[in-house]
């Protein structure tokens, strides 16, 4: 480094190769040794942030609300067995007539009712040729009080001689679901939150934002636990899982 000069390098390197090359060997260390300080802190305050940008805690939030079914729908099926096909549907239809005056006389449009199906079978009683004409009758309707009270009075189809079968039966339906959800899913990540910061008391931390969260399916059940579609009233319910930052 002899053939530099202060007109070539600036003053401070010039002065800093004047000195011992002890002390440049304890000054290039110093500066060596700041540096390895300074990115460790760094580093491990970075290290630091991110462990605590990761702590989170997880919870399942419920909301549940009771409604009342806007959709019944009753199946009713019904069946007559004569000697011959003439007869048997003779038969049906006379029931038929009885149905659709029982529904009118409750106040139904004729619209509400409608067939749905007919089955015809042939056997054998004893030699005796058989013939069972089976139909089905449906009642779809929006006036749900008044299918409870239809069915009610369903004994009066039977004093009429309308033979109701075996699975004849109301069923009530919620299908509003979608008018609901917003609120529901709002009451359930509010109940997780409760959670959350019950914990992160506890644990003496606060509870931040949202980190993930994720949607359980909505269900639909009797209010009560029994009856399942046998009843109007409603309970729906859904669950959330939610992972909040801790802070």
């Amino acid at each position: 480094m002899s053939d530099l000069s202060e007109e070539t390098i600036p003053a401070a390197t010039a002065n800093f190769w004047r000195q011992p090359a002890t002390r440049r060997w304890l000054g290039s260390a110093a500066i060596l040794a700041l540096g390895l300080i300074a990115g460790g802190y760094l580093l491990g305050d970075g290290l630091t942030r991110a462990r605590a940008a990761d702590r989170s805690v997880t919870v399942r939030g419920l909301a549940e609300r009771d409604v009342t079914a806007d959709l019944a729908v009753w199946t009713i099926d019904y069946s007559a067995s004569a000697p011959d096909l003439a007869t048997a549907q003779a038969s049906v239809e006379n029931d038929s007539r009885a149905i659709r005056g029982f529904f009118a006389g409750l106040g139904f449009p004729a619209a509400d009712l409608q067939p749905t199906g007919v089955n015809v079978s042939q056997y054998s009683d004893n030699g005796v040729p058989r013939i069972t004409v089976r139909q089905t009758m449906t009642l779809r309707t929006r006036d749900v009080r008044r299918a409870q009270e239809a069915v009610r009075r369903q004994f009066e189809l039977v004093r009429s001689g309308v033979a109701l079968e075996e699975g004849s039966g109301m069923s009530y339906s919620f299908t509003k679901l979608n008018e609901v959800k917003p609120e529901m899913v709002a009451a359930a990540t509010k109940n997780a939150r409760a959670s959350a910061e019950q914990f992160a008391q506890d644990s003496g931390a606060g509870v931040g934002g949202i980190k993930s969260a994720s949607q359980g399916y909505f269900e639909i059940t009797a209010r009560d636990g029994d009856g399942g579609l046998e009843t109007p009233d409603k309970k729906v319910r859904v669950v959330t899982s939610v992972d909040f930052y801790l802070r």
